[in-house]
């Protein structure tokens, strides 16, 4: 079973956490880096365009097209 890590951010000013695995973090930080970004802000930004899905699954898309186009 896969293990997550829960961290906090602060999305449009308000606390919020998201649990993901440790290999979706570390790809959303490598992502945050090469885009001058902090890792909240990048997040801030998958956020806004997500739509109506969940925030984690939002990030877990972007990590794995990220992933695909290095």
């Amino acid at each position: 079973m896969p293990r997550l890590k829960k961290r906090s951010i602060l999305l449009s000013g308000h606390a919020t956490s998201m649990a993901l695995e440790p290999e979706f973090w570390a790809v959303l930080e490598a992502m945050a880096l090469q885009r001058g970004l902090t890792l909240a802000n990048l997040i801030g930004e998958l956020d806004e365009r997500r739509g109506e899905g969940p925030l984690a699954s939002a990030c877990r898309v972007a990590a794995l097209t990220f992933s695909q186009t290095r």
